[in-house]
């Protein structure tokens, strides 16, 4: 039995011309196999023109308390950061809308009396004092983002310990 993937030698034509290889078995040619010009390829048979999709049904049936709160610490900090920015942004944009003097005006003139004063909206709504309040609201999300993760990491291992864990069927497209 002779292996087709080795290269199988030629004859050499008459003349000393030399010619490229052509393997026998991917190329046909039209008669007395006359060179390259004549050589046609012939189509593959047997190959699969609709693409493979594999399926694995996967569990899963624990998860790593660290790395639930390495990754959910990370991630609240990330929300914090967009949550204190969003703030920021907000308030400039109602600051150079008028918001703030307008309610705030409304609001001096319904609160004063005849002698004046009243409650003044815009110091206390000073973008300082926004972002602080901001600030603390987000150092306690990722603080309470992160232990609330990784309780839910434990309270997932029991109940998988009981269950068996969430099944998962995934499919690799080509």
């Amino acid at each position: 039995m002779s292996n087709t993937r080795q290269p199988q030698p030629q004859p050499q034509p008459q003349g000393g011309a030399q010619q490229p290889y052509q393997p026998p078995q991917a190329y046909r040619t039209d008669g007395d196999g006359a060179g390259a010009a004549q050589a046609v390829r012939k189509p593959r048979t047997g190959a699969s023109t609709a693409p493979r999709t594999r399926k694995a049904r996967l569990r899963v049936a624990r998860t790593d308390p660290w790395s639930v709160m390495k990754v959910s610490f990370l991630l609240s900090i990330a929300l914090g950061i967009c949550t204190v920015v969003a703030v920021a942004v907000l308030w400039m944009v109602m600051d150079a809308m008028g918001v703030f003097s307008t309610v705030g005006k409304t609001i001096s003139e319904a609160t004063g009396s005849a002698e004046g004063g009243g409650f003044d909206l815009q110091s206390f709504l000073s973008l300082p004092r926004v972002l602080l309040f901001t600030s603390v609201i987000a150092v306690i999300d990722v603080v309470l983002a992160t232990a609330l993760a990784t309780l839910g990491s434990f309270i997932y291992n029991l109940s998988a310990g009981f269950v068996g864990g969430v099944e998962l069927t995934l499919a690799e497209d080509e």
